[in-house]
């Protein structure tokens, strides 16, 4: 079983900042991309940003700028620093992995469980 857990979203006002994390566990063999995608009430799931496992990193253009993604040493974690927030940033903001299982070693995507981010005065 391989799990994805992410901490960090929260209330924040407009101008300000917080980070995402996401830690990946269980039977892993290797991790390829990981990345970030968030959806809004009534709309659907988006690409926020994504990192590759050479570290090659993909934004989407509403972020570019003000947010930064990046991986842990043990590279099973990523990060989503959220710089100058918007309220068009609120959202329920997941973690995903395409991850090969160290059990039958073929490739699954993961998500994790969500995390609210609500930018707001």
């Amino acid at each position: 079983q391989v799990q994805l857990v992410e901490s960090g979203g929260g209330l924040v006002q407009p101008g300000g900042s917080l980070r995402l994390d996401c830690a990946a566990s269980g039977s892993i063999f290797s991790i390829n991309a990981m990345g970030w995608y968030r959806q809004a009430p009534g709309k659907q799931r988006e690409l926020v940003a994504a990192i590759t496992g050479g570290g090659n990193t993909n934004y989407a253009d509403s972020v570019k700028g003000r947010f930064t993604i990046s991986r842990g040493n043990a590279k099973n974690t990523i990060y989503l620093q959220m710089n100058s927030l918007k309220p068009e940033d609120t959202a329920v903001y997941y973690c995903n992995a395409d991850i090969v299982s160290g059990l039958s070693f073929k490739k699954y995507s993961y998500w994790g469980q969500g995390t609210q981010v609500t930018v707001s005065s």
